[in-house]
């Protein structure tokens, strides 16, 4: 399809709104429940909200380095992948800024390499509540939380691939409980973001700029990795013929070898909308 046509789709503009929504919803939830003093908040609040979004919406991508890993395996077009990146980065900006406004501390908003964690004092024989807290500030640099978001994003990714075609329940379940472990995996050090627009909307309103190259290429290297492995190594359909016509730009259904679990991500796994009505507009 041309782009001019393309453009004039309405399945393009209802994509690209359940992008910019999904992630709204996605990030806001995150941001909120990261105002917690605990570290499991997030965590759980980013599972949950994941899992619910599978369900519910038939599971939009909302994160960009899902977007470059369809793009990369060929599961979506260029524009329609540049138009979910944008509205992802546009629903995380509006859901950074609500939160920005919303609460007095916006400090525990923005992703950082080195996450600070509460040790209780040795010796303190006062009440749990009342015993005074160190503020002990996690081993980690940027090499560290680069590594992390890589192996964190790596997991989400196959298992978002890897249930693309499993019914709701069972993707939903999959995705969010792949979210959770990643953030807590990862939450010490780096703050187990998996998402570059997760980070990039807090960085806007905030101005904190500190090491956001990780927040962007630990999560695209690993959600890349995981869906070139899933498609052209451990899929069911997966084969030297669609490697080799992926490399040379041609179209992988072409020589995609049929198999009673598809392995292209459709309407049931996260990376649904843009992916579906790729295929339907064709």
């Amino acid at each position: 399809m041309a782009i001019g046509e393309e453009l004039r789709s309405g399945c393009f503009w209802r994509g690209v709104l359940a992008e910019a929504m999904g992630t709204l919803i996605f990030v806001g939830v995150v941001l909120g429940a990261s105002a917690a003093p605990e570290p499991l908040a997030p965590a759980l609040a980013g599972g949950l909200v994941a899992g619910g979004l599978v369900c519910a919406l038939g599971g939009p991508q909302t994160n960009p380095a899902l977007t470059l890993a369809l793009l990369c395996t060929r599961k979506i077009n260029a524009l329609r992948g540049a138009g979910a990146i944008l509205a992802q980065c546009a629903g995380a900006s509006l859901a950074a800024t609500a939160a920005h406004s919303a609460l007095p501390d916006s400090t525990s908003l923005v992703t950082k390499v080195s996450v600070t964690i509460p040790v209780s004092i040795l010796g303190c024989s006062e009440r749990v509540d009342r015993c005074p807290f160190l503020q002990v500030s996690a081993a980690g640099t940027a090499g560290t939380a680069l590594a992390w978001e890589t192996f964190a994003t790596f997991q989400l990714a196959l298992a978002a691939f890897g249930t693309a075609e499993h019914v709701a329940p069972q993707a939903g379940l999959a995705v969010g409980s792949a979210v959770a472990a990643g953030a807590l995996a990862a939450g010490p050090f780096s703050g187990g973001s998996m998402n570059p627009a997760r980070s990039l909307g807090p960085a806007i309103v905030t101005g904190v700029w500190d090491d956001h190259w990780v927040y962007w290429l630990g999560p695209v290297l690993g959600a890349v990795l995981a869906g070139l492995s899933y498609e052209f190594i451990l899929a069911p359909g997966a084969s030297r013929e669609k490697l080799c016509a992926c490399l040379a730009c041609r179209d992988v259904a072409l020589v995609e070898t049929p198999s009673p679990s598809p392995s292209s991500p459709s309407a049931r796994g996260p990376p649904a909308p843009l992916a579906e009505q790729d295929q339907g507009a064709t």
